[in-house]
Formats: C-alpha cells, sequence, structure tokens
C-alpha cells in the first residue's frame, strides 16, 4: 500500500490510497465516524481502472488529523495481531 499525501492542514488530510479497494477504505471510514474525535470521513474510488482511491478526513477542532488516522492504524494492528486461530 503506497501512501501519498495531498493535504494535510492540522483539521484536515487528504491522501491518495494505491492498490486498495473498497475492503481497507470501509474499514478506515467505519472506525474513523465512530470517533468522537472525527467530524467526517470517507473515501473515493474515481474511476476504478485508471484512479487510485482518495481518503478524506476531518477531525474535531483542536485534534490533529494525521495523529488520529494513525492511532486507528495503530489500533488496527493490534487487533489483528491478537487474533486467536482454531
Amino acid at each position: 500500500m503506497t501512501v501519498k499525501v495531498l493535504l494535510n492542514e492540522g483539521g484536515e488530510l487528504r491522501i491518495r490510497i494505491s492498490g486498495e479497494g473498497h475492503t481497507a477504505l470501509q474499514l478506515f471510514r467505519s472506525r474513523l465516524n465512530e470517533s468522537k474525535d472525527v467530524d467526517y470521513s470517507n473515501y473515493f474510488i474515481g474511476h476504478p481502472g485508471l484512479d487510485d482511491p482518495e481518503f478524506y478526513l476531518r477531525v474535531k477542532k483542536g485534534k490533529d488529523a494525521a495523529k488520529v488516522l494513525k492511532s486507528l492504524c495503530a489500533d488496527i494492528v493490534t487487533q489483528f495481531t491478537t487474533v486467536k486461530l482454531p
């Protein structure tokens, strides 16, 4: 997964994510929208054969969007590494 930052202005973050589709992006979107620190998050696929998806995040006043996203990523990694399979 390659991530390119398109906008990072404290409370707003827009990134382009190469090689990902609805599965990972929906996970980020749903978890972020459940957070008390987030005003809005969503992703935009564009043309599936031509465009890499873009993800947009806007957080509440006084919060840092990049820190909120990094915290979510760390939480997801922790949850997946503690999965126990029979």
